[in-house]
């Protein structure tokens, strides 16, 4: 017999706050993400730099190249071989909205569960094995948390010590939700 995804309701929200606890737990409390990020060291100086361009929240590159053609022209080769090489992210001004980001945080981890569910409900039926559930849950949880990461370093420079923080955190969004789903999976009266 087949589950619906209205039957994983209290396994979608319970999955979506839990993985919010634990992304707390992880920032707040062990704060290994603290080493993802770099001071430089003429900060006021680039922040001076970057003010006076007048920059709107964005994604920039340095050096900025339009088009594939132009990387090898003698001018933009020039300049990658110079330097810097950087992909800065523009934010607005003023302090970060904690509390709009917590909010799409636990949004993020809500949708990412009703995905989750509902491959599962094309899988598995009522009555399957807490552990089948368990691996099946894990390995989707862990692909739609951390998987995407992997791009990042390959093409926007993120350090792969960086990419494996968050494969770590991923897995244990994955652990979370398929001990939630496991625990809450339908089974035969």
């Amino acid at each position: 017999m087949s589950v619906s995804l209205s039957e994983l309701w209290m396994a979608i929200l319970l999955a979506g706050v839990l993985c919010w606890v634990a992304s707390a737990l992880i920032h707040m409390l062990l704060k290994y993400h603290n080493l993802d990020y770099k001071e430089l060291s003429n900060e006021d100086e680039v922040s001076a730099a970057l003010r006076a361009s007048s920059a709107a929240p964005a994604l920039y590159t340095l050096p900025y190249c339009s088009d594939m053609k132009e990387m090898g022209g003698d001018v933009m080769q020039k300049k990658f071989t110079a330097g810097p090489v950087a992909m800065i992210s523009v934010f607005p001004d003023g302090m970060p909205n904690m509390g709009k980001a917590l909010g799409l945080q636990i949004l993020f981890f809500l949708i990412g569960s009703v995905f989750i569910a509902y491959l599962a409900t094309m899988s598995m039926g009522v009555g399957t094995e807490s552990m089948v559930v368990f691996r099946y849950v894990f390995v989707a949880a862990f692909v739609a948390y951390g998987w995407g990461q992997v791009p990042y370093s390959i093409w926007m420079g993120q350090p792969w010590s960086n990419c494996v923080r968050y494969l770590i955190d991923a897995l244990i969004y994955g652990a979370v939700t398929a001990g939630t789903f496991a625990w809450l999976w339908p089974q035969l009266a």
